[in-house]
């Protein structure tokens, strides 16, 4: 998990952020042992702007994974950070509720299972249920 932390913070130097100033890097391991990282892009509006776990999650899904081992997430601020809410339902849509999530506090690391973060997660499933597909 060390390296995976390392590579994390090394994302932090790319980010994007003059209007808060807080710096967001992830680094995600597929399950073939290939890291990608990401960092969060501040737009001005706020809203078009992007999340350092979406960043690392779309750039290995366009590269062709779909499996994933674990992420880590550090601030500049090392204050624990976790993905929100947006990221952690990108996530559950490629990772189990056991997934690994490791959160740089500055003092260690909180580690978390995406199911406990995200406990009903919506899914395939639902669009099933509700004959959306």
């Amino acid at each position: 998990m060390d390296q995976l932390l390392d590579a994390a913070r090394g994302a932090l130097g790319n980010a994007h952020t003059p209007y808060s100033g807080y710096t967001v890097g992830a680094a995600l391991a597929t399950d073939d042992g290939r890291v990608y990282t990401g960092c969060n892009v501040e737009i001005a509006n706020y809203s078009n702007s992007l999340h350092a776990e979406e960043v690392a999650l779309g750039t290995a899904v366009a590269d062709g994974h779909r499996t994933f081992e674990r992420l880590a997430v550090v601030s500049g601020e090392r204050d624990g950070v976790t993905p929100c809410g947006m990221c952690r339902q990108s996530l559950a849509e490629f990772c189990p509720p056991e997934f690994e999530i490791a959160c740089d506090t500055g003092t260690g690391v909180e580690t978390y299972a995406l199911g406990d973060l995200l406990p009903e997660p919506i899914s395939a499933d639902h669009l099933d249920r509700e004959g959306h597909r």
